[in-house]
């Protein structure tokens, strides 16, 4: 079983847990089809629990815990519709990962457990006009650069270095401060959810502990499930879709997933701590303390979404910085001109975020705030927030798998804004805690078995293999197949690992 993260509380800060806490939540689960679960109502439940999960995947372990997470989100104030939970959720803090809920503006609440720690961890997409098959043997030595040019690993820094003050501009403006500094194309901010900026952001609510660890880290990967993965475009399901999207067969495509760092975490535990002390204060009684909030209209609130956009805007210029990193190193690697590279991106996703969203709830318009934790947004064609090259067909979905078997790019469906506020699911997702991965990676040589596969690794350190092994993760295929037939998005290629370069 996995071991919550703790937080040091002083016993004037303990906080009552509700007489419908989750000890006292007895699931009442209900089969819907093929690919719902519900969850229907109980103890202090609120709404229902709608869960994305074939029969296979909710056989495999840790499943129960993550369901009751979703029972336990359902008690939170202002929540509308449903707590719901995607294919490839497992336990996480507070929310389950793979959760969403959306609480309406005006009754509801944030909760910095249904974004996370790593906020605005996010994953991007970008196709090359070079074919995998011309690599030869080209590509051990280009990951070999590529590991050489992408810090990673814990604690690595980053060869952009700023001041104080420059960093406060970086929190304000995202991906567009990276592509100001010759970081990147104008035309990489079409392609980012949001522009890569979310407004609103307010490094003044941040502490000098978050300025301090985020200084070094911009364009570093990190460690754990963080990656620079090249990979081939094995099939395609939908044609036009592919066409607009810029994927053909046997082109070799890049994936990169990162978030916001130390950053990212320090601005999650400061506000955990805020919070917790402030809701011990006005007894606020909670299914789980994980599930720590502040009511959207309150001050609380205000400062933690402020600094949530910070460390949003952080980890959107962190992605765009290590995309140059990546395109200098192929022409360099490659000697080939960036015309002849044309490196583009085609999507870049936040998976850990809370936005403020207009959906249409019993045919009428409401403004949430809709959190995504360990979700990727899915707008269907027609948002006006998506850029105009996705508009008539819809959003782009990236859901990147392990590093042994395969990603896939999907296109959102009406069915999602009709269903789950627009969300899908991430990736894989767990199967084994880190812990369990370990003790079943003991002996075996996990670099070595995934070149048998033809996947070629780069790694700082051996343990980060075993965590990240295929085994610990899901069947990315069996996930992304019980949203295609829920109508919430749906296959338009898959892409296969060729190399991985993990922290």
């Amino acid at each position: 079983m996995v071991k919550k993260r703790k937080i040091k509380q002083s016993r004037k800060d303990q906080i009552p847990v509700s007489p419908a806490g989750s000890a006292s939540i007895s699931l009442d689960l209900e089969r819907v089809d093929q690919n719902l679960l519900r969850i229907n109502p109980a103890g202090g439940m609120r709404v229902p629990g709608l869960v994305y999960l074939s029969q296979e995947l909710m056989d495999q372990e840790g499943a129960a815990n993550a369901l009751q997470q979703v029972a336990n989100v359902a008690c939170l104030p202002g929540i509308v519709k449903a707590s719901l939970a995607m294919p490839d959720m497992h336990w996480g803090y507070g929310f389950p990962i793979g959760g969403v809920a959306a609480f309406d503006a005006a009754e509801g609440v944030v909760s910095p457990g249904g974004v996370g720690y790593d906020i605005n961890c996010g994953c991007r997409l970008m196709t090359t006009d070079l074919m995998a098959h011309e690599m030869g043997g080209k590509m051990a030595g280009l990951l070999d650069a590529l590991f050489a040019a992408v810090p990673c690993g814990v604690g690595r820094q980053g060869e952009v270095r700023v001041s104080n003050q420059e960093l406060k501009k970086v929190l304000c403006q995202g991906a567009s401060w990276a592509v100001a500094q010759g970081l990147g194309e104008p035309e990489d901010l079409d392609n980012i959810e949001d522009r890569g900026c979310l407004e609103g952001a307010d490094p003044g609510v941040l502490s000098e502990r978050a300025l301090e660890r985020g200084r070094p880290q911009l364009g570093t990967l990190g460690s754990g499930n963080h990656f620079l993965e090249l990979d081939v475009v094995e099939e395609i399901f939908d044609p036009e879709a592919a066409r607009v999207y810029g994927l053909g067969e046997g082109q070799l495509a890049v994936q990169l997933h990162s978030g916001s760092r130390g950053l990212g975490y320090q601005v999650c535990d400061d506000n955990l701590k805020l919070l917790l002390r402030w809701a011990s204060r006005q007894g606020i009684a909670l299914p789980d303390r994980q599930l720590v909030y502040a009511p959207l209209n309150s001050p609380q609130a205000r400062a933690y979404l402020a600094g949530m956009k910070a460390a949003a805007n952080f980890a959107f210029a962190n992605r765009q910085i290590m995309t140059h990193l990546t395109r200098r190193t192929f022409e360099e690697s490659l000697r080939i001109s960036p015309k002849s590279l044309n490196m583009r991106l085609v999507i870049d996703v936040c998976h850990n975020i809370a936005k403020m969203e207009k959906h249409i709830v019993e045919g009428e318009p409401r403004l949430l705030c809709v959190h995504r934790k360990g979700a990727t947004r899915a707008f269907a064609a027609g948002r006006p927030e998506l850029p105009e090259a996705h508009r008539s067909l819809g959003q782009p979905v990236l859901i990147p798998g392990d590093m042994g078997r395969a990603s896939y790019l999907l296109k959102a469906l009406p069915g999602a804004m009709e269903q789950t506020f627009g969300s899908t699911c991430h990736g894989a997702g767990r199967s084994l805690s880190r812990q369990a991965a370990k003790k079943a990676a003991r002996g075996r040589l996990i670099d070595q078995e995934l070149d048998r596969r033809g996947v070629i690794v780069r790694a700082a350190g051996r343990a980060t293999l075993a965590e990240e092994m295929p085994e610990a993760y899901k069947d990315v295929s069996r996930v992304v197949e019980v949203v295609h037939r829920a109508g919430i998005s749906a296959k338009v290629a898959r892409l296969r690992p060729l190399g991985v370069v993990k922290g």
